[in-house]
């Protein structure tokens, strides 16, 4: 997978090869862009680039062969998901004193180290930093360039600003990629010692276009919903869980149609009883609760007159007749109800009885 099979972006792309060209690329390089936007993957084709042995040029460009050494072991940690989970795993088979004292990495090659944020709480720790610091004046083994790359910006304050001692004296080997959804949430030390580029959401076209190409099982109705359910993220359309979205789009139609309806309330009962307690159940509701949001700002744009930036485009026509039934207090109400429902959720209240009140608090007032 050369460089000129990223998806979109082409201008940014361009400017990082040109800066590895010119030997001028950035110690400290912010990625900042939408969940599934390509942030890792175009980190990880930044560091094959950087250490290709065979270093081929496109379009007088550096670029990376993919299978060479060095290329081929960086690559095996593109399924982030599958190696944090064998990380996790490898951490929980050890004794518990172990345990408390390890923190999660992911290293495929031993010149290219992934810092991904260290369970329960998901947070990039301040242990995880010393790691970084420890090991990062050490000159490669095998590569050019050590790289190091922050999967999340969530960093404890304590790491954050472990981090800083880093980048005020970076060594000349070493490249530092911090991945963000909001390059906000970094420090404003760290974000002016670094070099920030935004990855910007791809046209719906562009993306149904590429998922004619990778996703042939879906048909060309549901290829225009993912891509618009995936907000020009090409990873997020890739890895879209398309029956389950279905699925609790049901439930959130049934819902909100028994808020705006004032009716029988058997299916909404029948709905809400099947969110039950447990790790299971609480993905559930989560993916109903974002639903819930997609409906009701669909609706919103609905009610202002944009009826081009609905994203559940393969159900236009019910959504209308919600609209027609909906205003924008009770919309606002909807959204207030949701929140509250977030909040209940945080303090383990009972999750059927939570979805029942908001549907029928909704009623009530409407």
């Amino acid at each position: 997978m050369p460089f000129s099979d990223f998806a979109g972006n082409p201008e940014t792309i361009h400017r990082l090869r040109e800066m590895l060209a010119r030997d001028r690329f950035p110690h400290a390089v912010i990625l900042s862009g939408a969940h599934g936007s390509g942030k890792y993957t175009l980190a990880l084709m930044l560091a094959r680039a950087m250490n290709c042995i065979e270093h081929p040029l496109t379009e007088g460009l550096p670029d990376f062969c993919g299978h060479c050494s060095n290329c081929a072991r960086i690559a095996q940690a593109a399924d982030l998901d599958t190696r944090f989970a064998e990380a996790v795993e490898a951490r929980e088979n050890l004794r518990d004193t172990d345990k408390k004292e390890t923190r999660l990495f992911v290293q495929t090659h031993p010149d290219v180290l992934i810092i991904p944020p260290d369970p329960p709480q998901l947070m990039i720790k301040v242990d995880q930093v010393r790691h970084v610091i420890e090991t990062i004046y050490y000159r490669p083994g095998e590569a050019r360039e050590r790289v190091y790359i922050f999967t999340s910006s969530a960093f404890m304050k304590e790491a954050a600003n472990s981090l800083l001692k880093v980048l005020e004296e970076p060594p000349e080997f070493a490249t530092i990629f911090l991945l963000t959804e909001n390059a906000g949430e970094l420090l404003p030390t760290i974000r002016s010692r670094s070099m920030t580029f935004n990855l910007g959401a791809l046209a719906f076209t562009e993306i149904e276009s590429r998922l004619a190409k990778l996703r042939p099982d879906w048909n060309a109705r549901q290829r225009a919903l993912v891509a618009r359910l995936s907000e020009g993220a090409i990873g997020r359309a890739l890895s879209f869980d398309l029956e389950s979205y279905i699925a609790a789009r049901s439930h959130a139609l049934i819902m909100l149609k028994s808020a705006l309806g004032a009716g029988d309330h058997t299916d909404l009962f029948k709905t809400t009883e099947s969110y039950r307690s447990g790790a299971e159940g609480r993905a559930k509701i989560d993916s109903l609760l974002r639903t819930l949001y997609s409906l009701l700002e669909d609706l919103m744009f609905l009610q202002s007159g944009a009826e081009q930036l609905v994203r559940n485009s393969d159900i236009l026509g019910e959504l209308k007749k919600m609209s027609e039934a909906a205003d924008f207090a009770w919309l606002q109400r909807a959204a207030d109800g949701l929140g509250e429902v977030e909040r209940g959720l945080r303090r383990n209240l009972l999750r059927s009885l939570s979805l029942d009140a908001f549907a029928t608090a909704l009623e009530r007032v409407s």
